[in-house]
């Protein structure tokens, strides 16, 4: 894998809420660097709606990442499952692990409507895989199997914040769901890792839409956000042993890397 290694995540192409509607407008956020990792939820796989776009925009990506000469990684997010492969990345020789992040939650994303209808449903698909509590690739699937069964059937009505609240709030067990993984996705991640990789010094993830960094018990939780609103997309970087994460300045023709906010070297 070509360094510098940049991670983005949730780009949501094609869904009517993402704000990258030109995929050109990545370009300067992508160029000069080795590799790019879309850490999940890059397109929108099981929204009917949204599918034919969400495809063109898709390979137009694969060929921009084609024509600046970057290798394009894609991991597996609960919005497109589809992605082969264990559905993580190591660097440092395991000391980073980069994964979508829904794999954290017992059900996934338990803010959605049809998980928050369906628990036995959920029960019965970890049933199904009795080594997932302690062996990942069995647990990525349990994740995919999750996202795939109980993927939503309801898309929000509008792109605007007041249009977006409202649509979290109802039912409001929905954004009991939503504030209780955001504000403890930092503790999940470091549980995880324990159980999972135990090496692992660092856990880069998206999934919540909720930028952030925590150190809890020894290792750092990095959530890179959303090409969505409300959430603002951040970037992970690792170059000859040097990690570091910021902000991605953010305009309709343009997405370039943005301030750093860290830099931590492993």
């Amino acid at each position: 894998m070509n360094e510098p290694v940049r991670v983005l995540s949730d780009l949501h192409l094609g869904h009517k809420i993402s704000r990258v509607n030109d995929v050109s407008a990545l370009r300067p956020l992508i160029a000069g660097t080795g590799t790019v990792i879309f850490n999940g939820d890059t397109w929108q796989e099981l929204a009917k709606p949204f599918l034919a776009r969400s495809t063109v925009l898709l390979e137009e990506l694969r060929a921009l990442c084609a024509e600046e000469g970057v290798e394009a990684v894609f991991l597996s997010g609960n919005h497109d499952p589809g992605w082969p492969g264990r559905g993580w990345v190591e660097l440092a020789d395991g000391k980073i692990i980069i994964m979508h992040g829904d794999a954290l939650l017992f059900d996934g994303s338990p803010w959605k409507r049809e998980i928050l209808v369906n628990g036995e449903r959920v029960l019965e698909l970890w049933k199904q895989h009795p080594l997932a509590d302690h062996d990942a690739e069995e647990r990525l699937r349990v994740a995919r199997e999750i996202a795939r069964e109980l993927c939503s059937v309801e898309y929000p009505n509008g792109r605007h914040f007041i249009q977006r609240a409202w649509d979290a709030v109802l039912p409001p067990k929905r954004a009991v769901k939503m504030l209780e993984a955001w504000f403890t996705q930092g503790a999940a991640g470091a549980k995880f890792c324990d159980s999972y990789f135990p090496n692992a010094e660092v856990l880069v993830i998206g999934h919540f839409h909720r930028e952030g960094c925590w150190e809890i018990n020894g290792r750092r939780i990095i959530n890179t956000g959303s090409f969505t609103s409300p959430g603002r997309a951040h970037w992970v970087e690792w170059n000859d042993g040097w990690l570091s994460r910021g902000m991605v300045d953010e305009s309709p023709q343009d997405c370039r890397k943005g301030m750093a906010l860290d830099v931590w070297r492993l």
